[in-house]
């Protein structure tokens, strides 16, 4: 099988290393990708956000299956291009893709399903910011509509920095805080049949103890140790499931990535968001312990054959990825700076422990940043302690000036809290 992946981040290099290990995938291109997934991938460049060029690309490399790694792509339509093409596309349509493409539809969508969320209001003026604000009270929770990166949402306790963001986006979700922990959890499906993956966690504030401004994600880890078993059954049951039903039945079904991350509050699971298409970091832990070789579970989404799929198998080992920011990070990163001792991890730690390229480039020999978030190390172990201690290790061999992360990834879990 002949696969394209579109993208260049580190979920990207987490996909293209699992699909690089599945041997019914003889040939791996990403496109445009980076210096990381150059080791696994062949690259080739392209606008990732035109349908046509990409629809193009695939036609020429003679894919039998392409995956729509990042969430613009999609709202764009790329996947849209690429099935036009007759060439099987794991990623959902561009009007599928606005259930992250505007949490306004996402909403809609789970009032329409019954799916339990936070109530909210829909602002595009100063007056009704202010009554939504009003109506929730501190802590406030205000959402851009569109896409933003990982980085549209503001939490916090001051009303001024929650109205001033409010008024910085053309329209917004302010919505009640959902209290207890987050969860985020992957499913595929073809737009009928869904297939849960394993649940994840992942630290979005930039600074230790949840601290500093939210981020894309500082870290990541599964399993949950501290979750109710019946978690993933309930989920499916009361959320994934029927999100999926409603979208098919308005005429716009999902088939692709369809993340939902969760708050476990003290009323019961709530959904804080979906995405349309695979975290970061979370696809980094969540793929490291899947067993079931991926290209094939991909196709039968794409295909729309997924309730031919067998059971996925998972590894009993735990999985911590901890990511390494540039200077100034989430702010304005710093870029162009050498990255040093990628090779050393490779020799000492490997394969437990590995990294994972998010914003990196080859300059003259040398890999250096070109992002904000720079790497995702990423280890496993027989539990979260293991782990942990592996991606520490791991990380602590890396050298980038300037550069930041967090030391708390996955601490609490590991101790048992």
């Amino acid at each position: 099988m002949k696969v394209l992946v579109i993208g260049g981040g580190a979920r990207e290099h987490a996909l293209c290393r699992s699909l690089s290990l599945d041997p019914d995938v003889n040939a791996l291109y990403c496109a445009p990708g980076n210096a990381g997934i150059a080791e696994v991938a062949e690259l080739r460049p392209v606008d990732a956000l035109d349908g046509a060029a990409v629809a193009r690309l695939a036609t020429e490399l003679g894919a039998d299956l392409v995956v729509v790694g990042p969430e613009a792509p999609l709202v764009a339509g790329v996947s849209d291009a690429v099935r036009a093409a007759g060439i099987p596309v794991f990623g959902p349509s561009a009007q599928a893709a606005q259930l992250e493409g505007s949490k306004a539809f996402a909403k809609d969508v789970m009032a329409a399903a019954d799916v339990p969320t936070a109530r909210s209001y829909v602002c595009t003026t100063p007056e009704e910011v202010d009554t939504a604000l009003d109506a929730f009270g501190a802590p406030y929770v205000v959402k851009d509509d569109g896409l933003a990166a990982g980085k549209g949402v503001v939490v916090t306790e001051d009303r001024a920095a929650a109205r001033a963001h409010a008024l910085g986006c053309d329209r917004v979700v302010i919505e009640e805080y959902l209290d207890g922990p987050e969860v985020s959890l992957f499913a595929i499906t073809d737009g009928v049949t869904v297939i849960p993956l394993q649940p994840a966690q992942d630290f979005k504030r930039a600074l230790d103890g949840d601290r500093g401004p939210n981020t894309g994600g500082m870290g990541a880890y599964s399993p949950l140790p501290w979750a109710d078993p019946k978690l993933v059954d309930e989920v499916m049951e009361s959320v994934l499931q029927p999100t999926v039903d409603e979208l098919r039945h308005r005429g716009t079904p999902f088939s692709g990535l369809l993340y939902a991350g969760l708050a476990i509050t003290s009323r019961g699971v709530r959904v804080i968001e979906f995405n349309a298409r695979f975290g970061d970091p979370e696809t980094q832990v969540v793929l490291a312990r899947l067993r079931t070789p991926l290209a094939g579970v991909l196709l039968n989404a794409a295909n729309g054959t997924l309730d031919a799929q067998p059971a996925l198998r998972w590894s009993a080992d735990a999985a911590v990825t901890v990511v390494i920011a540039s200077h100034n990070y989430p702010e304005t990163p710093r870029t162009g700076d050498p990255i040093e001792g990628l090779a050393e991890v490779a020799a000492e730690d490997g394969p437990d422990a590995y990294v994972l390229h998010a914003g990196t480039r080859s300059e003259g020999g040398a890999v250096v940043s070109a992002g904000g978030r720079v790497l995702s190390v990423t280890a496993t172990g027989s539990d979260l302690a293991q782990a942990r201690e592996k991606a520490y290790k791991a990380v602590a061999r890396i050298r980038l000036d300037g550069s930041q992360h967090r030391t708390d990834i996955a601490a609490k879990a590991a101790e048992g809290r």
